[in-house]
């Protein structure tokens, strides 16, 4: 069993392959809808990230941790529902969600 020096390193090595998986889906990924979701997976690393060092730093009776995750998330829904329109709205003119066949940005 692997041994840790705190619980903050088990949080932060989750949040780091949860970001790299992220990372790797947005640049690997030709359809549009699956580089958003790995857009998405790499802010909710950053959410765990942001509650960890709140959980284990030096005042976690201060809410200042969960408030900056609570406007990251907002950030989130507000990113997924502009990329999610852009895609639809991409879609019907260009009849695909290939990022590849998508090559010109002209109305």
């Amino acid at each position: 069993m692997m041994g840790f020096a705190s619980p903050l390193a088990a949080y932060l090595l989750v949040a780091a392959m949860l970001f790299s998986i992220g990372l790797a889906g947005a640049l690997t990924r030709r359809n549009a809808i699956l580089v958003l979701i790995g857009i998405e997976l790499m802010l909710n690393a950053a959410n765990l990230n942001f509650i960890a060092f709140w959980r284990y730093g030096p005042h976690p009776e201060a809410l200042t941790g969960m408030m900056f995750a609570i406007f990251s998330i907002a950030v989130a829904a507000a990113e997924a529902a502009v990329g999610l329109g852009l895609v639809i709205s991409i879609y019907r003119h260009a009849k695909t969600t290939d990022l590849d066949r998508i090559n010109r940005m002209k109305g």
